[in-house]
């Protein structure tokens, strides 16, 4: 099983259902904090279930969705089928759409289950797809460094500010157990350092440069804002 797999199926990654939605609620805020006009045409790469996806629409012209997984599209194309402002792509489909066409461009999340090389195509199709003033935002980039410890003490500090600590302390051991700890162990997750993201981005065509916090909650991750050169 490959991630796009995994991801292809109901999954324990949240411990509950509270804990999906205040995820996607943060998720949601945080990418309409970067909206920069009514006007604008933003693109969610990767989006999973995006569950506020309509809170961010509201919020600008046009939200283009995109997973590779089909049965997360199927959903979102049920729950978001009378949102005149929402499209769901495959992300097959992105390259077909105009080059130079998006003020913003959010994948987050998602570099950890790309190989390098799909994670450089991925860079290069959002500068294509991007205006001259456009930016790219890359989300939750794992750090060398960090360590499942820490990013389970990320989770039960976000459960406890929101209210589904027990589920949270319960969800962790199921995950020790899971399908998801498996596929990590086998496929494993990417993970960069700062200097390498810039890197990347430079390579990329992009001026470069880690934001003040990450998207969601988990601040031992980083964000990145990529503007084309």
């Amino acid at each position: 099983m490959n991630w796009r797999d995994y991801w292809n199926q109901d999954t324990p990654i949240y411990t509950g259902e509270r804990h999906k939605l205040l995820h996607y609620r943060l998720i949601a805020n945080d990418i309409i904090g970067l909206i920069p006009s009514p006007d604008a045409a933003v693109f969610d790469y990767g989006c999973g279930e995006a569950l506020f996806a309509d809170t961010i629409a509201a919020k600008c012209a046009r939200l283009i969705l995109s997973d590779a997984a089909p049965l997360v599209r199927e959903r979102l194309n049920e729950r978001f089928k009378d949102n005149g402002r929402i499209t769901v792509l495959s992300t097959d489909d992105v390259a077909n759409l105009p080059d130079a066409s998006f003020d913003l461009i959010v994948v987050n999340s998602l570099v950890q289950y790309l190989s390098l090389d799909e994670f450089r195509a991925l860079l290069k199709l959002a500068h294509d797809k991007l205006k001259e003033e456009g930016r790219l935002i890359l989300g939750d980039i794992i750090p060398p460094d960090i360590s499942p410890l820490t990013d389970a003490k990320a989770l039960l500090s976000f459960a406890w500010q929101g209210g589904f600590l027990r589920s949270a302390v319960t969800g962790l051991a199921r995950t020790a157990f899971s399908e998801y700890r498996k596929i990590r162990e086998e496929v494993g997750l990417a993970q960069y350092s700062g200097e390498e993201i810039v890197d990347l981005l430079e390579d990329a065509g992009f001026r470069p440069e880690r934001a003040a916090r990450n998207l969601g909650h988990n601040q031992a991750r980083m964000t990145f804002v990529g503007r084309p050169a």
